[in-house]
């Protein structure tokens, strides 16, 4: 029986001629198929994914040289663009529609090998922290099918976490990639704003935008970050450098992990949210790290409470402008039935192509940006966004890395949050910050609670620094991994 350790591990197999690329496609197409129950997938490229398969097969055997990420299987997220296959954000409004281009992150796997093996069910959108809100149905968390996946890339979470593909790509507007890894018992991690290009992601909130990554190990999370990231001419927000991987490269007997200096939130871990037994491990876990020679302080952050107003205000206001272009005329659903005029098409064709999350926030966007309500609300809420920008920047001076719990409670049970949306935008208190301030983050699968579901930690490090980030991470779930 086959499998799956990481990277390294399947290319050394492929290289012992224990497994093909073939193989394994076959392996996983048959475990999506047992797992269908999961709802994990939109589509999945089952002919393709073999056709690619006996394509890299046979160059391999050629003894042509094979790229970064020969024949590693990686699913999307239904927001990222795939030249010819069906993408929609798990919203009526986009049914049916064809992408006509590869996004920067796909050209760049292909580049490198990879073969994708589907697109995966999410939020509509990429709105929602349970993966509830989709034109497809929930997604289920594969650990205990009555509780969520989390969201928005909760497909993406789970078909990683069921062993549905070796890794996946998710995006991380305001945690949508490292809560659903939490919930899910895996990695997930977001980079620096600009590491990654948004060219053919779709967009929800344009400046809070990234592209992230779910594995089961952080030396996979490392390789696929190298081969995705870098400059790109179609996004001017994007860095100019590539992320090099570096820290796989060399022999950790031989030189050892460093020493860090860590900040930890007094604010964040006395939030009265925070469930208690999080509480309890994350500060075992500071004190674990304190015993092996690294600095752990507790630092005020007086800004916690204004994290995610600031973060809905702005969300919400860069959504109502991105969405506007869905009106039906050009792709996707339209509804003309009884149409009278093109301000009632407009209507209509929204009103139905739009699921009641996503309406929500359009409205809630285009309130914050109207005469008025503009300096109350936009205004405030880019203030403190400068203010926070500013604080971390005053952090990172002084410590290598900031400690916080992913989120303040284990995965909801279905339905759950339904009728309490604030609850569910209250729950963002710990990951959203890292978009406002624009800092790459990690969610890594440490503890288990006493309700049988997994929990972790995430880890943050000043912009475009990956490799602290990514060397520290891999120290801890080497560590002080209990799950």
């Amino acid at each position: 029986m086959y499998s799956y350790k990481n990277i390294s591990d399947y290319h050394q197999q492929l290289r012992n001629d224990e497994i093909s690329c073939l193989e394994a496609v076959e392996y996983f197409l048959q475990k999506i198929k047992d797992n269908s129950n999961l709802n994990a997938f939109v589509e999945v490229y089952e002919d393709e994914s073999r056709e690619r398969a006996k394509f890299l097969d046979a160059r391999r055997k050629s003894g042509a040289t094979t790229g970064k990420l020969y024949g590693v299987i990686i699913a999307l997220k239904d927001v990222i663009c795939f030249q010819g296959h069906k993408l929609s954000a798990a919203s009526k409004i986009l049914n049916g529609f064809t992408s006509i281009y590869n996004s920067t992150a796909v050209e760049n796997l292909l580049k490198e090998d990879a073969i994708i093996i589907g697109n995966c069910n999410c939020d509509e959108f990429a709105m929602g922290s349970t993966n509830e809100n989709s034109f497809y149905g929930r997604v289920k968390n594969a650990l205990d099918e009555t509780k969520v996946s989390g969201g928005s890339s909760g497909g993406s979470a789970v078909a990683v976490q069921a062993g549905l593909c070796m890794a996946s790509l998710g995006s991380d507007t305001g945690g949508s990639v490292r809560q659903p890894a939490d919930f899910c018992g895996i990695v997930g991690m977001k980079p620096s704003y600009g590491t990654i290009s948004r060219h053919g992601l779709i967009a929800y909130a344009s400046s809070f935008d990234q592209i992230g990554i779910f594995a089961n190990n952080v030396e996979d999370v490392s390789n696929i970050l190298e081969t995705i990231s870098g400059p790109d001419k179609f996004d001017s927000t994007v860095k100019q450098q590539k992320t090099v991987n570096i820290i796989f490269n060399r022999p950790e007997e031989k030189v050892g992990f460093p020493k860090y200096k860590i900040a930890l939130f007094k604010n964040a871990m006395t939030h009265e949210s925070l469930d208690s037994e999080i509480k309890t491990e994350i500060y075992n876990l500071a004190e674990s790290l304190r015993n092996d020679g690294n600095i752990i302080e507790e630092i005020d952050f007086d800004l916690i409470d204004f994290i995610v107003p600031a973060y809905y205000i702005l969300t919400t206001a860069e959504a109502s402008s991105n969405l506007s272009r869905y009106d039906g005329v050009r792709y996707g659903y339209h509804n003309s039935e009884n149409e009278t005029d093109l301000n009632t098409f407009y209507k209509k064709t929204r009103g139905l192509g739009f699921g009641k999350e996503v309406k929500k926030r359009i409205m809630l966007g285009t309130f914050v940006l109207s005469e008025g309500y503009y300096d109350a609300y936009f205004t405030k809420a880019q203030q403190v966004r400068k203010l926070l920008v500013s604080r971390t920047r005053d952090i990172f001076q002084k410590f290598d890395a900031i400690l916080l719990p992913t989120a303040p409670s284990t995965a909801f049970d279905a339905g759950g949050m339904k009728k309490d949306s604030i609850a569910m935008y209250l729950a963002d208190i710990y990951t959203v910050y890292a978009n406002l301030a624009g800092i790459p983050g990690i969610s890594l699968p440490l503890f288990k609670h006493s309700d049988n579901m997994p929990f972790g930690a995430q880890i943050l490090t000043s912009k475009y620094n990956e490799r602290t980030l990514l060397e520290l991470s891999e120290m801890i779930l080497k560590k002080y991994k209990r799950y």
